[in-house]
Order: structure tokens, then sequence, then C-alpha cells
């Protein structure tokens, strides 16, 4: 396994970005209790396409390894390479693609085709992309079901609204309040310059950061 040659410079360069931001947040307490991350769509592996999210410390956090562009199972594993959630593609009628989350990694129990439904094991969501072909919230980029229940949008637990393009999308709960969002990430100094493919996770209070991170990575695969 070849681990990408830049990863070290690059690791260095956003520690010392990261410093500076916990060195503000600090001098800050009384300010938000999100948790932000930096994510990186990049793979540590070369020959793989996927993740690399780091803490405000500049530590690894979680990664995604992808051997092929557009898997049909996609796994977010922690620093150390393991499997925290694991999210499969099930297609119907070409469009209306629905993706499906599982704890940990399937196994001998996953499938990478329209068998998946024989799965003993029960999805933690079902996520679908929202089409817009003739009307309705274009700003609406994803809905988030819980279970395996994905038939009526009134029925979503999460909605995400925004354009994942730019890097500027929000899960709104039940409730419409703001559980996660992803934000483009702006450097303090003139040494650093980040584009598209480096952004921000800022995690609200009482959301699962590993959930927030699974729902990125399926926008990845619906809007790229």
């Amino acid at each position: 396994m070849r681990v990408f040659p830049m990863f070290k410079y690059f690791s260095r360069a956003v520690h010392e970005e990261q410093e500076r931001e916990h060195d503000d947040e600090e001098k800050n307490v009384v300010g938000s209790l999100c948790t932000s991350r930096t994510v990186w769509r990049k793979s540590l592996v070369m020959s793989c396409k996927g993740f690399t999210v780091f803490d405000s410390y500049g530590d690894l956090v979680y990664r995604v390894d992808n051997y092929i562009g557009r898997p049909n199972e996609v796994i977010l594993m922690d620093a150390s390479g393991k499997p925290i959630l694991t999210m499969c593609r099930r297609r119907k009628l070409g469009l209306l693609d629905s993706w499906f989350m599982y704890e940990g990694e399937l196994g001998n129990q996953r499938t990478r085709s329209s068998s998946l439904s024989k799965s003993s094991r029960s999805p933690i969501c079902c996520v679908r992309k929202h089409v817009n072909l003739l009307h309705g919230n274009s700003n609406i980029q994803a809905y988030v079901y819980r279970g395996d229940s994905h038939s009526d949008k009134r029925c979503a637990a999460f909605v995400i609204e925004g354009s994942y393009a730019h890097r500027t999308c929000k899960v709104l709960d039940e409730c419409k309040r703001v559980v996660a969002e992803t934000k483009r990430k702006e450097a303090n100094t003139k040494n650093v310059s980040f584009g598209i493919e480096i952004f921000q996770l800022i995690v609200h209070p009482g959301f699962d950061h590993a959930f927030a991170m699974a729902l990125v990575l399926l926008l990845d695969q619906m809007f790229s």
C-alpha cells in the first residue's frame, strides 16, 4: 500500500493552520460549542480516491479509500482503518438511487447488486438524492430517512440543503434546526491556499460526528 507522498507536507500545513484556529477558539471560550473538522478530498493511499479528515489539532480522525471512482459501497474508517459506517447503493429505475447506511462493515453479508435487500442486517438510515424534474425546492440536495423507509418526503428525519458543488450544505432536522454543515475553508495566512477539495465539516452539539461525515460522503457520490 503506497501512501500519498505529499501527505506529510499537507498534514503539517493543515496542522499549523489549525493550531492558529484552535488558539483563536480558546481566546473565545464563550463562542459556539460546534466541532470543526477539516475534510480533504484525497485518499492517503496513492492508488485510491477517497477522503482524509483532520481535527482542530491536525490529527487524523477519519479516512476513506476507494479503489474505484464511484463505488456501490463506501466505508468510513477511523484513523486506524477500523470500519465505522458502510454505505451501500441500491439502484432503482436508473433515477432514484438510494443509499443505505450500516454500522461497521457488512463483511460476508454485504452484496454489491440488487440482492442487497437479502441482507439480514437492518440499516441505520436510507439517503435519497432529491430529483427536481419539474418543480420543487431546488435548494434541497437529499433526504435522510430512518431505517429502510424512504417513501414519503414528509417523513424524512433530516433534509440536506445548499450546494455540495460549492461545499455549502446544511443538514436540518425535523424541526428545521441545523445539526451539521459544510463550509469552504479559508486560510488565515498567505502561505496556505485551500481550494474546493479542502473544506470544513461543522458538527453542532448532540449530532454524531461520524454520521455527519458519512452524509458528506454520500453527497460526494451523488453530486460529483
